[in-house]
């Protein structure tokens, strides 16, 4: 970490908003942790990378290290980190490869199998395919999940059941992006862990959701009382332990840097299935990595300077 650590000699670029679906959320928060940070002492400044003249005022003016807001696409796939990295600057989270990786949905699920995490078994449809819905039922059983292959906070994501079902939710999906992840469906507990660190990434508590619809969809995270955060999770030490192992496990084999927040279901009968990571979790201060901290005992400004001081380490 650096050494006598004083935010007040730190400017920081918050940038938020962006291109992609997901704009008004990062947006969001963006402001949730530009009022964490500025607490916190740092010199604090929102940026829009969807504005040219706000990429501009990266390049040109002295800002010390960029906070990442962004979600979706153009933000949490690299592209950012990469144009970070050309102007030399420093930033939080995940860098270029590992965001990347982690964006992308079918070929994170073979990191997870190699690292011997448990995920659904899937079928990946890309634009063009035909899709045989026999056979998509008969490997992954006639309830299914639907989801764009590099989309985030759930948007395009259907439960299906049925070959018209099917058909609806690949045309909608596809509308999205050009690759698709059919899933088998998973029911259970929806949990997520969020992990801190770089080298030596340490899990924070575990926490429960629980949507008002049937699944943890776009509108349970973000409409007011769509889901209920239950943190610490109400689950065994046993299980605890397992899956915060493997969210740490998932954090390492993807190549995660300062912090990554990823998704399960735990099955009645026990089993666990990692469904995916996210490099950049929300920054409000409801957010689930916010409530995450709390319960480990670390304040909303404390987890951001966290970020900054691990971004700079």
């Amino acid at each position: 970490m650096v050494e006598d650590f004083n935010p007040r000699r730190y400017r920081v670029a918050v940038l938020a908003g962006g291109k992609s679906g997901e704009r008004e959320v990062s947006l969001a928060s963006g402001e949730g942790a530009l009022k964490a940070l500025e607490q916190a002492g740092f010199n604090g400044v929102l940026l829009d990378p969807a504005e040219k003249e706000d990429l501009k005022r990266l390049m040109d003016e002295p800002f010390d290290v960029a906070f990442l807001c962004l979600h979706g696409k153009w933000g949490e796939d690299g592209t950012m980190q990469g144009f970070l990295d050309l102007i030399g600057l420093p930033y939080t989270c995940s860098g270029v490869w590992s965001s990347a990786l982690a964006m992308d949905k079918p070929q994170s699920k073979r990191y997870y199998r190699d690292e011997g995490i448990p995920t659904p078994p899937a079928i990946v449809v890309r634009a063009g395919d035909q899709t045989d819905a026999d056979e998509v039922f008969s490997q992954l059983g006639h309830r299914c999940v639907v989801k764009p292959g590099s989309e985030g906070s759930a948007l395009g994501v259907f439960i299906v059941e049925g070959r018209a079902s099917l058909e609806e939710a690949l045309e909608k999906a596809l509308a999205l992006d050009d690759e698709v992840l059919i899933e088998r469906y998973i029911k259970g507990m929806e949990l997520t862990v969020a992990v801190l660190g770089n080298e030596d990434p340490e899990a924070l508590p575990v926490i429960e959701i629980v949507p008002k619809s049937e699944f943890y969809d776009f509108e349970s995270k973000y409409a007011p009382g769509g889901s209920q955060h239950v943190c610490p999770a109400r689950l065994s030490v046993e299980d605890t332990a397992r899956i915060q192992d493997f969210a740490v496990r998932a954090h390492k084999v993807l190549g995660c840097r300062g912090v990554s927040r990823s998704d399960f279901i735990l099955e009645e009968d026990g089993s666990c299935w990692i469904l995916e990571t996210n490099t950049i979790p929300g920054m409000t201060e409801t957010s689930l990595l916010p409530d995450a901290a709390r319960a480990a005992g670390i304040s909303f400004p404390q987890l951001c300077t966290k970020l900054v001081e691990l971004a700079l380490s």
